[in-house]
């Protein structure tokens, strides 16, 4: 049987999903955006342990909405009305990251089965923020199973007026090498970015797939014309999957060896200014996306095999 469990690290609140072997266990951590802080799969570390006192500063597998990434100045038109959101990225005076991943979220739903555990945490927004005054509720699904986890998240306009937004996710993968670790993905185009990582145009992708990671240093966006990325260690092989129809990706390295950022988002940098991704949700009603995260370690490989 699987185990659901509430946890305190540090002053934060955490709920602990966890196979009936301990081996795979999963971490969320309400305080934080309700984001998932760990993920250990058969034993291996896939996810990136980060300190949570260092989140404000990478964002470590947070939920971005209502926008991904950056927008620029903080400002955007919408249906001939301008707004102006606070801009948290000091230094290049861009809102980054959207409004929810420093938010409380609460658990609404739990469900522990010998084949899975899965939880639903809830935030509501109230509409009252000044550079986005639109009342929304968002609902996060967690569900760990034999296979690996998925992420579903629901948005539901509570207010009486239409927004635009877009939805991202990222986490930061781990690899016991990052020299000898392969992404891939197909995508023809790479965006390009000015001095402060606003989305200036595209040029032609010449890298051949799988895209080997020695001794690389990413911050870049690409459009997919799949909804699959793969992602391969030497210790484990993971396959990410979208239900969004229009899907794009951010890879990002941070000066920490042996990790990576794997960002699926519905829209890119600045989308609510330059509108690629950007989509829209009218008053009652609901959008949906799941992010599917398979797993197959080196130890699954070996049981296989005997």
């Amino acid at each position: 049987m699987y185990t659901l469990i509430e946890i305190e690290i540090q002053g934060l609140c955490y709920l602990e999903l966890a196979s009936s072997d301990g081996l795979s266990k999963v971490q969320i951590c309400l305080n934080q955006g309700g984001r998932l802080s760990d993920l250990m799969f058969e034993d291996i570390q896939i996810l990136h342990s980060i300190d949570p006192s260092t989140y404000k500063d990478n964002y470590a597998s947070a939920v971005l909405f209502p926008f991904a990434n950056r927008v620029k100045d903080g400002e955007y038109t919408f249906k001939d009305s301008k707004y102006k959101l606070y801009c948290n990225e000091v230094d290049q005076n861009n809102a980054l990251h959207g409004l929810v991943y420093d938010k409380i979220f609460t658990s609404i739903n739990k469900s522990i089965t010998t084949d899975y555990a899965s939880v639903t945490l809830q935030y509501k927004n109230d509409g009252k923020h000044k550079g986005f005054p639109f009342k929304f509720n968002i609902e996060l699904t967690y569900t760990l199973c034999k296979s690996g986890i998925t992420l579903s998240v629901e948005v539901l306009n509570k207010g009486r007026k239409t927004f635009p937004f877009t939805l991202g996710w990222h986490p930061y993968f781990n690899s016991s090498n990052l020299n000898k670790s392969a992404i891939n993905f197909k995508s023809s185009k790479k965006y390009l970015f000015d001095s402060r990582q606003i989305i200036s145009g595209n040029t032609d992708l010449d890298i051949k797939m799988p895209f080997m990671l020695k001794d690389v240093k990413l911050d870049d966006c690409y459009p997919l014309e799949t909804n699959e990325i793969d992602f391969s260690t030497p210790e484990y092989y993971l396959n990410i999957k979208s239900t969004s129809k229009d899907s794009f990706l951010q890879l990002y390295t941070p000066d920490q060896p042996n990790i990576i950022a794997i960002e699926p988002m519905t829209g890119v940098a600045d989308n609510l200014n330059n509108k690629i991704g950007l989509q829209t949700l009218e008053p009652n009603q609901t959008y949906n996306l799941k992010w599917n995260v398979t797993i197959e370690t080196l130890n699954t490989k070996l049981q296989t095999k005997n």
